[in-house]
């Protein structure tokens, strides 16, 4: 199963935010032991980065060890902006799981993807089909 790991996921692991850690991480660890079934987007690591300084280098480069970081371009930003979706943000983070030809984007914010032509579902959906 390829899986794009939206960047609420990887915050609620990095922040150890609760309630939500536990499912995070576990599908974080998930990713970690298969190396190449998870895909984060490029524009995931400034807001991760951003938001988790100072642990943000260090997470950063324990996740480059194990996911794929799909390859986006123009292209990929004009289908992003042909999704319709009102957040811009959650439209690239689709077009990076199109790329990765990801079967599931996972993250808390599904209501955001209501139009993405990939399912959105929640971290402990994910693990459930795992």
């Amino acid at each position: 199963m390829k899986v794009l790991l939206d960047c609420d996921v990887l915050l609620d692991v990095a922040l150890c935010r609760q309630p939500f850690f536990n499912a995070s991480a576990k599908l974080v660890d998930w990713a970690e032991s298969h190396p190449g079934n998870a895909a984060v987007a490029w524009h995931s690591f400034s807001n991760i980065a951003y938001l988790t300084k100072p642990l943000a280098l260090g997470f950063m480069e324990e996740l480059c060890r194990f996911v794929e970081i799909p390859g986006t371009n123009t292209l990929s930003m004009k289908l992003a902006l042909g999704f319709g979706m009102e957040d811009i943000e959650d439209a690239m983070q689709v077009a990076a799981a199109v790329k990765f030809q990801a079967q599931f984007i996972a993250t808390r914010n599904l209501k955001d993807y209501e139009k993405s032509p990939i399912k959105a579902l929640s971290p402990a959906d994910v693990l459930g089909l795992l």
